[in-house]
């Protein structure tokens, strides 16, 4: 078994007595695409931040290929890149989309102007949107909001490769998004995952049965804080497991309580 790429061991994190996570187990391989799926309120989006570095967790340690982390992101030098889409695309509105994209590129690093700006017509184009760069996030559609956060998140900056992400967090990506413009994000997070220059490894938080099937291949199930089960799409028609059979059938009965 190769050497995982993130690893959660006994990761707890509670809000107050809110317990959202009580000792997670969780691996990341590189060049998988790992979704991560329950019911709301179960600490999911809580998980990508803690392998985000944006939580630091109550109890247990996180590994990054093999080095534990200390604290969070700001106080380490990881031995990866680590980029986070937000569900809500997290756009400055007061920026246009070159400014949105390349953002981290303009605030910090030596690059010229002009070089920058090819290198977000790039990915623009990469996303599926050239041509946008002048536009404002008010001028764009949903889905081409969700579009432009991708851009951004796999923008790499060659004065510093080590940062460049190795992995993208999904954090509700198609959230919002009618049937189609679904789709659209569903095949370009695949497309991104293939592609050079784009990011080979993902764990992608979702709700959407669509996304579930068509942009995850490993799926672990969090209920109660807790990894309930675990397993390919494949078999997410064939396990008896009752929580699952209620997830994806809807059922208000079974294991899952249905919050009043």
């Amino acid at each position: 078994m190769a050497e995982p790429l993130i690893e959660l061991k006994g990761v707890s994190k509670a809000f107050g007595d809110n317990i959202v996570l009580n000792n997670v187990d969780l691996t990341i391989y590189r060049g998988e695409a790992l979704g991560i799926i329950g019911p709301s309120g179960t600490g999911k989006s809580t998980i990508l931040r803690v392998i985000a570095g944006l939580l630091e967790p109550d109890d247990g340690e996180i590994y990054i290929r093999g080095q534990r982390r200390q604290g969070l992101v700001e106080d380490n030098e990881e031995p990866v890149g680590i980029s986070l889409v937000f569900q809500n695309s997290a756009l400055f509105d007061s920026l246009s989309v070159d400014e949105n994209v390349g953002f981290s590129l303009y605030q910090h690093s030596h690059l010229p102007r002009k070089q920058i700006r090819q290198m977000v017509e790039k990915k623009l184009e990469m996303v599926g949107l050239p041509g946008i760069a002048d536009l404002y996030p008010s001028e764009l559609s949903g889905g081409m909001r969700k579009r432009v956060s991708l851009a951004r998140a796999v923008m790499e900056n060659p004065e510093n490769e080590a940062a460049n992400p190795d992995i993208l967090l999904y954090d509700e990506p198609t959230a919002g998004l009618d049937p189609i413009a679904s789709t659209v994000i569903e095949d370009l997070i695949r497309d991104l995952q293939q592609n050079q220059g784009g990011c080979g490894t993902y764990a992608i938080v979702t709700h959407q049965h669509s996304t579930i099937r068509r942009a995850t291949d490993r799926i672990i199930f969090l209920y109660h804080g807790n990894v309930q089960w675990e397993g390919s799409v494949d078999e997410i028609d064939t396990t008896e497991h009752p929580a699952i059979r209620q997830f994806f059938s809807g059922s208000v009965e079974g294991p899952i309580q249905v919050a009043n």
